[in-house]
């Protein structure tokens, strides 16, 4: 098994990642454009504190089969509004399902706690936000680190922000992540100071650095459990074919990546919220590739968190410092 080129989101064929921030605060957005005629979807909620839009839509029970974006976004549950702005772009553009008199596009959101990260409460996405991660989605490599939704991230004392990673399988097929790490809990092993990610890595994937633990704990600055103030945001995408419900279950899937590198998660603090997405360029799987799929999801969604984790930097505002674990982890 080895990495897509860009080891990144975009590895998929015909998915497009764009990221937007605000001007007068420390959040922003991030969008995830699916290609011409939408890809199939579904999700996976696991967070006790979530804030999401469209949702349900995905349920497998439900009419509709194609999402034609994604939207992360700081701001907390104003931060949906990102959406407006991607919908209205898209129907400009008269991308969405046809209904009588027009289209509508559908696109799911979620969203991660940074409210006042930046010295404003009221600094947040808005719809133009969106609309500025929509214009900037492209492929190729994909910027990590204090971009997009991950711009305001904070995890478990340290800052946040956005991660990607992917895998090419010995079929051909590309299966890939994208992480707003945002987490109440830690994502380094504080006795060690290693990423607890870091072993799913593939050969040479990540640096090896000089971690002094007691270094590592001495800098950070944990906040107060308080309900709802995290969140960490996922999407894995593959170019196999998948239903519905097979997109969901890879959605599960990213949420045992989840756990392998963050601790806790899932907690009351978090609204933890993966998507699964298929573009369906390639023959539906048989149960053997099904099992390696859904074994390679959580394994780009661990690495995706490491990569999010190694890609932030140190960030100072009117409210704090949130130190970058790489900052933090050196004497």
């Amino acid at each position: 098994m080895k990495a897509g080129p860009h080891n990144a989101l975009t590895d998929v064929p015909g998915l497009l990642v764009g990221h937007a921030a605000i001007t007068d605060g420390l959040s922003g957005t991030t969008v995830v454009r699916a290609p011409e005629g939408g890809a199939v979807g579904g999700v996976d909620v696991r967070g006790a504190a979530p804030g999401t839009r469209e949702t349900d839509l995905l349920d497998p029970r439900n009419t509709v089969q194609r999402v034609h974006a994604l939207v992360f976004s700081g701001g907390s549950a104003y931060g949906l509004a990102a959406a407006d702005g991607v919908m209205a772009a898209l129907e400009a553009e008269g991308v969405g399902v046809a209904v009588p008199g027009g289209v509508v596009p559908i696109v799911p959101a979620a969203v991660v706690f940074d409210l006042g990260r930046g010295g404003s409460f009221g600094a947040r996405p808005v719809a133009a936000t969106g609309v500025a991660a929509l214009a900037a989605a492209r492929g190729g490599p994909v910027e990590q680190g204090v971009v997009g939704a991950g711009t305001g991230a904070a995890v478990g004392g340290l800052k946040g922000g956005i991660g990607s990673a992917s895998a090419v399988l010995d079929s051909g097929a590309t299966v890939a992540a994208l992480v707003v790490l945002n987490a109440r809990g830690s994502a380094a092993d504080l006795d060690t100071g290693e990423p607890y990610g870091a072993r799913v890595g593939l050969p040479g994937e990540f640096p090896v650095l000089d971690i002094d633990p007691e270094v590592l704990k001495a800098k950070l600055v944990a906040p107060p459990p308080t309900l709802g103030t995290a969140t960490t945001l996922a999407v894995v995408a593959t170019d196999v074919t998948l239903d519905k419900a097979g997109c969901a279950r890879l959605a599960g899937m990213a949420h045992d990546g989840l756990a392998r590198a963050i601790s806790p998660a899932h907690t009351a603090m978090d609204g933890d919220t993966a998507f699964g997405l298929s573009t369906a360029a390639r023959p539906v799987p048989d149960i053997v590739e099904l099992v390696e799929l859904q074994a390679v999801a959580a394994d780009v969604m661990t690495r995706a968190i490491v990569h999010a984790l190694l890609a932030a930097s140190t960030v100072t505002t009117p409210a704090g410092t949130w130190i970058a674990y790489r900052d933090a982890a050196r004497s």
